[in-house]
């Protein structure tokens, strides 16, 4: 193609252009006007004014959550960059392909403490895989598209582009094919998988009696959910997944285990903790699922494949280590492992599932109805969400107690339906990413943000974006007036001082919805839950519900932080909560029936 003259600016939208960018999220500001005045006149893109750019940011995570495609979003200079930190370091803690472009004050006065200029690549060289501060404009096309390689190539993760207001506004002339074809020398991000480990991994799990397949969010990056499910009915190997691998393997499944880890279901944990094979597919042994580390599943033996050569022996050492694509391996795996056919190892496996079907028996997920005590609890208001729209909704969750108890009650079906802030913990990611993940799949698709009456309130103010799109957002406070997962803690670790997390003192979130022209629906019984519900899916556009629900209850399973499988604590019909010494293989549970009254776990 021949070149073409153009302003920086221009050549940047360019380069959006064929990276098939269609949706971005941004605030404008003085360093970005140039940018913006080309945004005036682009008839392929649209752009989505947020109300902060912290929101705009965790927009453009849930857009690449729901998509798989790269999100993209715009801050100013100086404070509107620097308020894209949070969800950069989010997205790097849960390796989403981000771009964050950035606006910067001229280059002759970088570095003189010109007004609204902050060292944002400085800031940000820590939680991105790569950035630049584009010094010259003819560098701009090139690096445009080395960050989009970046972003999506091997583990995703984000990217800034910083881009001074001068550069912007400057003329170049340059190829646009040539500038679209990346070279980077020093990135390498794809490896080819080594037969010999293949062969040895498959050897291994033809040999263990007690494998697990613990399944992490590099396994959803790498779209091998049907060969994870090809492997584990093929041999019968129960699953067990992290919170970004929920939806991966479908949790109405025989051989589903559900979450492990902390708030984990303790079948899982246990599971886990006895099995003398662990198959990790990206996954990256973080502490929330190992506790201490030289006690967890201290009898398995280990296979880890993983995309970042950083990840394995990290952690846990790896007996055998495949480095390379998810999926790539699984399916080379899949050509050298057999469905079992000698009576031993078929019953070696039939033990190791009867075994963990006596720990589901015996430690199921509870969720109380309210038919006691006449509460409103935010696990049965989280299974009636799952039960009347059919689990054919996405949800988005923000951190918290409600976020655990999504996990554990939901049930997901498939991949990418579970959209939730997995390493940072970032309170204020559900909304904005409910709105991301509905602005990239379209609106067929309703999404649910479950959140806490805590978490709501920090980027509460996108609720107008979700009213200027009338997008099929639906808002599910779960509002018990707590900070709830750190009431829990330090009730059950700091002799319940209740130290500032007490928010009786909040908005009227009824009127609050109606304030940004949102129907606002209040549920403050058991009984009404259905039919809230069904009113608010019946209801076009975004609809907030405050569910009213019991205020001092704790998530169940619990293994405190940094701590054993031994001082698991687990909720029990005959008990609010006791901790669990893990049953031996040697003496198996008694299986028995529920009695009368009992909650029985029906999620999935």
């Amino acid at each position: 193609m021949a070149k073409i003259k153009s302003t920086g600016a221009r050549a940047l939208l360019e380069c959006l252009r064929r990276e098939g960018v269609d949706t971005i999220f941004g605030y404008p500001g003085g360093a970005v006007i140039p940018l913006y005045d080309e945004i005036y006149h682009c008839d392929f893109l649209q752009h989505i004014l947020v109300r902060h750019e912290q929101g705009g940011g965790h927009m453009a995570e849930g857009y690449a959550h729901a998509t798989g495609k790269v999100g993209v979003c715009i801050g100013t200079s100086g404070p509107g960059a620097t308020n894209l930190v949070t969800p950069i370091t989010d997205a790097m803690m849960d390796s989403i392909p981000l771009v964050a472009i950035t606006g910067q004050v001229r280059t002759e006065v970088i570095g003189k403490d010109a007004f609204q200029e902050a060292d944002i690549t400085g800031i940000t060289m820590p939680i991105t895989k790569h950035n630049w501060l584009v010094k010259d404009v003819n560098d701009l096309p090139r690096i445009m598209h080395e960050a989009f390689h970046i972003a999506r190539s091997g583990r995703p993760g984000p990217v800034l582009v910083d881009v001074p207001v001068d550069i912007a506004r400057a003329l170049l002339e340059y190829d646009p094919d040539e500038a679209q074809k990346v070279n980077i020398r020093s990135f390498k991000s794809e490896f080819k998988v080594h037969p010999v480990q293949i062969k040895r991994a498959a050897e291994l799990i033809a040999e263990a009696k007690k494998p697990i397949l613990y399944i992490g969010g590099g396994a959803k990056a790498a779209a091998a959910g049907d060969e994870v499910r090809e492997l584990a009915e093929r041999i019968g190997i129960p699953v067990t997944t992290t919170l970004h691998g929920l939806g991966t393997f479908p949790e109405n499944h025989e051989l589903s285990l559900g979450m492990l880890g902390m708030h984990g279901t303790a079948y899982a944990n246990y599971a886990v903790h006895n099995a003398d094979l662990l198959i990790a597919v990206g996954a990256r042994f973080d502490d929330r699922v190992t506790g201490k580390v030289s006690a967890f599943a201290p009898e398995a033996k280990v296979i880890h494949m993983d995309i970042d050569p950083g990840e394995i022996n990290k952690v846990r050492r790896a007996d055998v280590a495949i480095v390379g694509d998810c999926r790539a391996a699984l399916r080379e795996i899949l050509t050298l492992v057999e469905p079992r056919n000698d009576m031993d190892s078929i019953m070696a496996l039939s033990e190791w599932r009867h075994e963990i079907g006596k720990w589901k028996t015996d430690f199921p997920l509870e969720a109380p109805t309210g038919q006691d005590d006449g509460q409103l609890h935010s696990e049965h208001v989280i299974r009636e969400i799952a039960r009347i729209t059919d689990r054919k909704v996405v949800v988005t969750t923000d951190v918290g107690q409600h976020q655990m108890w999504s996990a554990q009650h939901f049930g997901m079906r498939s991949p990418r339906q579970f959209i939730t802030s997995g390493g940072l913990g970032t309170m204020g990611f559900g909304l904005p990413a409910a709105i991301g993940a509905s602005f990239g799949l379209g609106p067929d698709t309703d999404v649910w943000c479950i959140s806490g009456d805590g978490s709501f309130q920090m980027c509460l103010q996108e609720l107008m974006v979700a009213r200027i799109y009338n997008l099929p957002v639906k808002i599910a406070i779960l509002n018990n007036q707590f900070l709830g997962m750190v009431r829990q803690w330090q009730e059950m670790f700091w002799q319940k001082h209740y130290s500032e997390v007490n928010l009786e003192k909040a908005p009227d979130f009824v009127k609050l919805a109606d304030a940004y022209d949102i129907p606002g629906l209040r549920c403050e019984h058991p009984e009404d839950v259905e039919a809230t519900v069904r009113k608010a899916m019946e209801t076009p556009g975004p609809v907030l519900i405050d569910f009213r629900v019991a205020k001092e209850t704790n998530v169940y399973p619990m293994i405190p932080s940094g701590q054993t499988i031994d001082e698991m604590i687990v909720r029990r019909p005959d008990s609010p909560a006791i901790p669990m010494t893990p049953p031996s293989p040697a003496e198996p549970l008694e299986l028995r029936l529920p009695q009368p009254n009992e909650v029985v776990d029906v999620a999935r």
